[in-house]
């Protein structure tokens, strides 16, 4: 369970973007055969829903759904509807539980996000299917999981969005409906491109105003419809 051995957890040394660029150049020698290994990267690495079982095809499923009817379909991320109408989104799975298993997830999603080009992955989604399940387990994960991308220096270039079926804000009361904008069908961990977020913020005036509306919307919806949306979150 991930949430154990917090304490026996080592570092780890995930490459840059910079050094992942240089190991392709390295490898290939040549510029032409840069360019044919990074098209092949880039053919590999653009999402594709086939490739998975039936039981995380399903999972996606579950999970474009919550972003069609709730961040999307509510307006919740003004930012969002861009890249997943335009397939940039890559959805990552995993049911490993334990702390080698889950590391090399995640640096694994890391290189693919930052070794494809921005039009084929603009952002990726990490699903995790078992072992998370608590919400402070999930927050130990998440925890370490920004620890590692300190230590290997890439804070620049990628930041962690955090999704929880049992999402909870500190300092909030247990019933308030804000919980549901961070509510989704499985614990999921968000790797977002820094450069796109940026980008994105320079045309937001207030960006407290995002978060306010949203509360505003899920109130004016009332708890009824918006567990009806959200019924892993009741």
């Amino acid at each position: 369970m991930a949430g154990n051995g917090m304490t026996q957890r080592m570092p780890v040394t995930v490459p840059s973007r910079w050094i992942w660029l240089l190991r392709i150049t390295r490898d290939t020698g040549t510029g032409s055969s840069l360019i044919i290994k990074k098209e092949r990267t880039r053919r590999i690495n653009k999402f594709d829903p086939k490739t998975l079982s039936t039981t995380h095809q399903n999972i996606v499923k579950i999970t474009r759904r919550w972003l069609e009817q709730m961040v999307i379909g509510l307006n919740l991320c003004p930012f969002s509807y861009s890249v997943i109408a335009q397939d940039q989104v890559y959805y990552a799975i995993c049911d490993a539980t334990t702390d080698a298993q889950l590391k090399q997830f995640y640096v694994s999603e890391l290189q693919r996000l930052l070794g494809a080009d921005e039009n084929d992955i603009a952002t990726s989604l990490l699903m995790f299917t078992q072992g998370l399940e608590v919400f402070d387990d999930y927050l130990d994960l998440l925890d370490w999981f920004q620890q590692l991308l300190e230590q290997a220096e890439l804070t620049e270039h990628v930041q962690l969005a955090s999704f929880h079926p049992q999402y909870q804000f500190e300092g909030v009361a247990v019933d308030d409906l804000s919980h549901f904008t961070n509510r989704s069908p499985y614990p999921t961990i968000h790797l977002l491109r820094q450069a796109q977020i940026t980008k994105s913020l320079a045309h937001v005036v207030d960006t407290e105003k995002v978060y306010i509306d949203n509360i505003k919307t899920l109130n004016k919806l009332g708890r009824q419809q918006v567990e009806t949306l959200c019924p892993w979150g009741k």
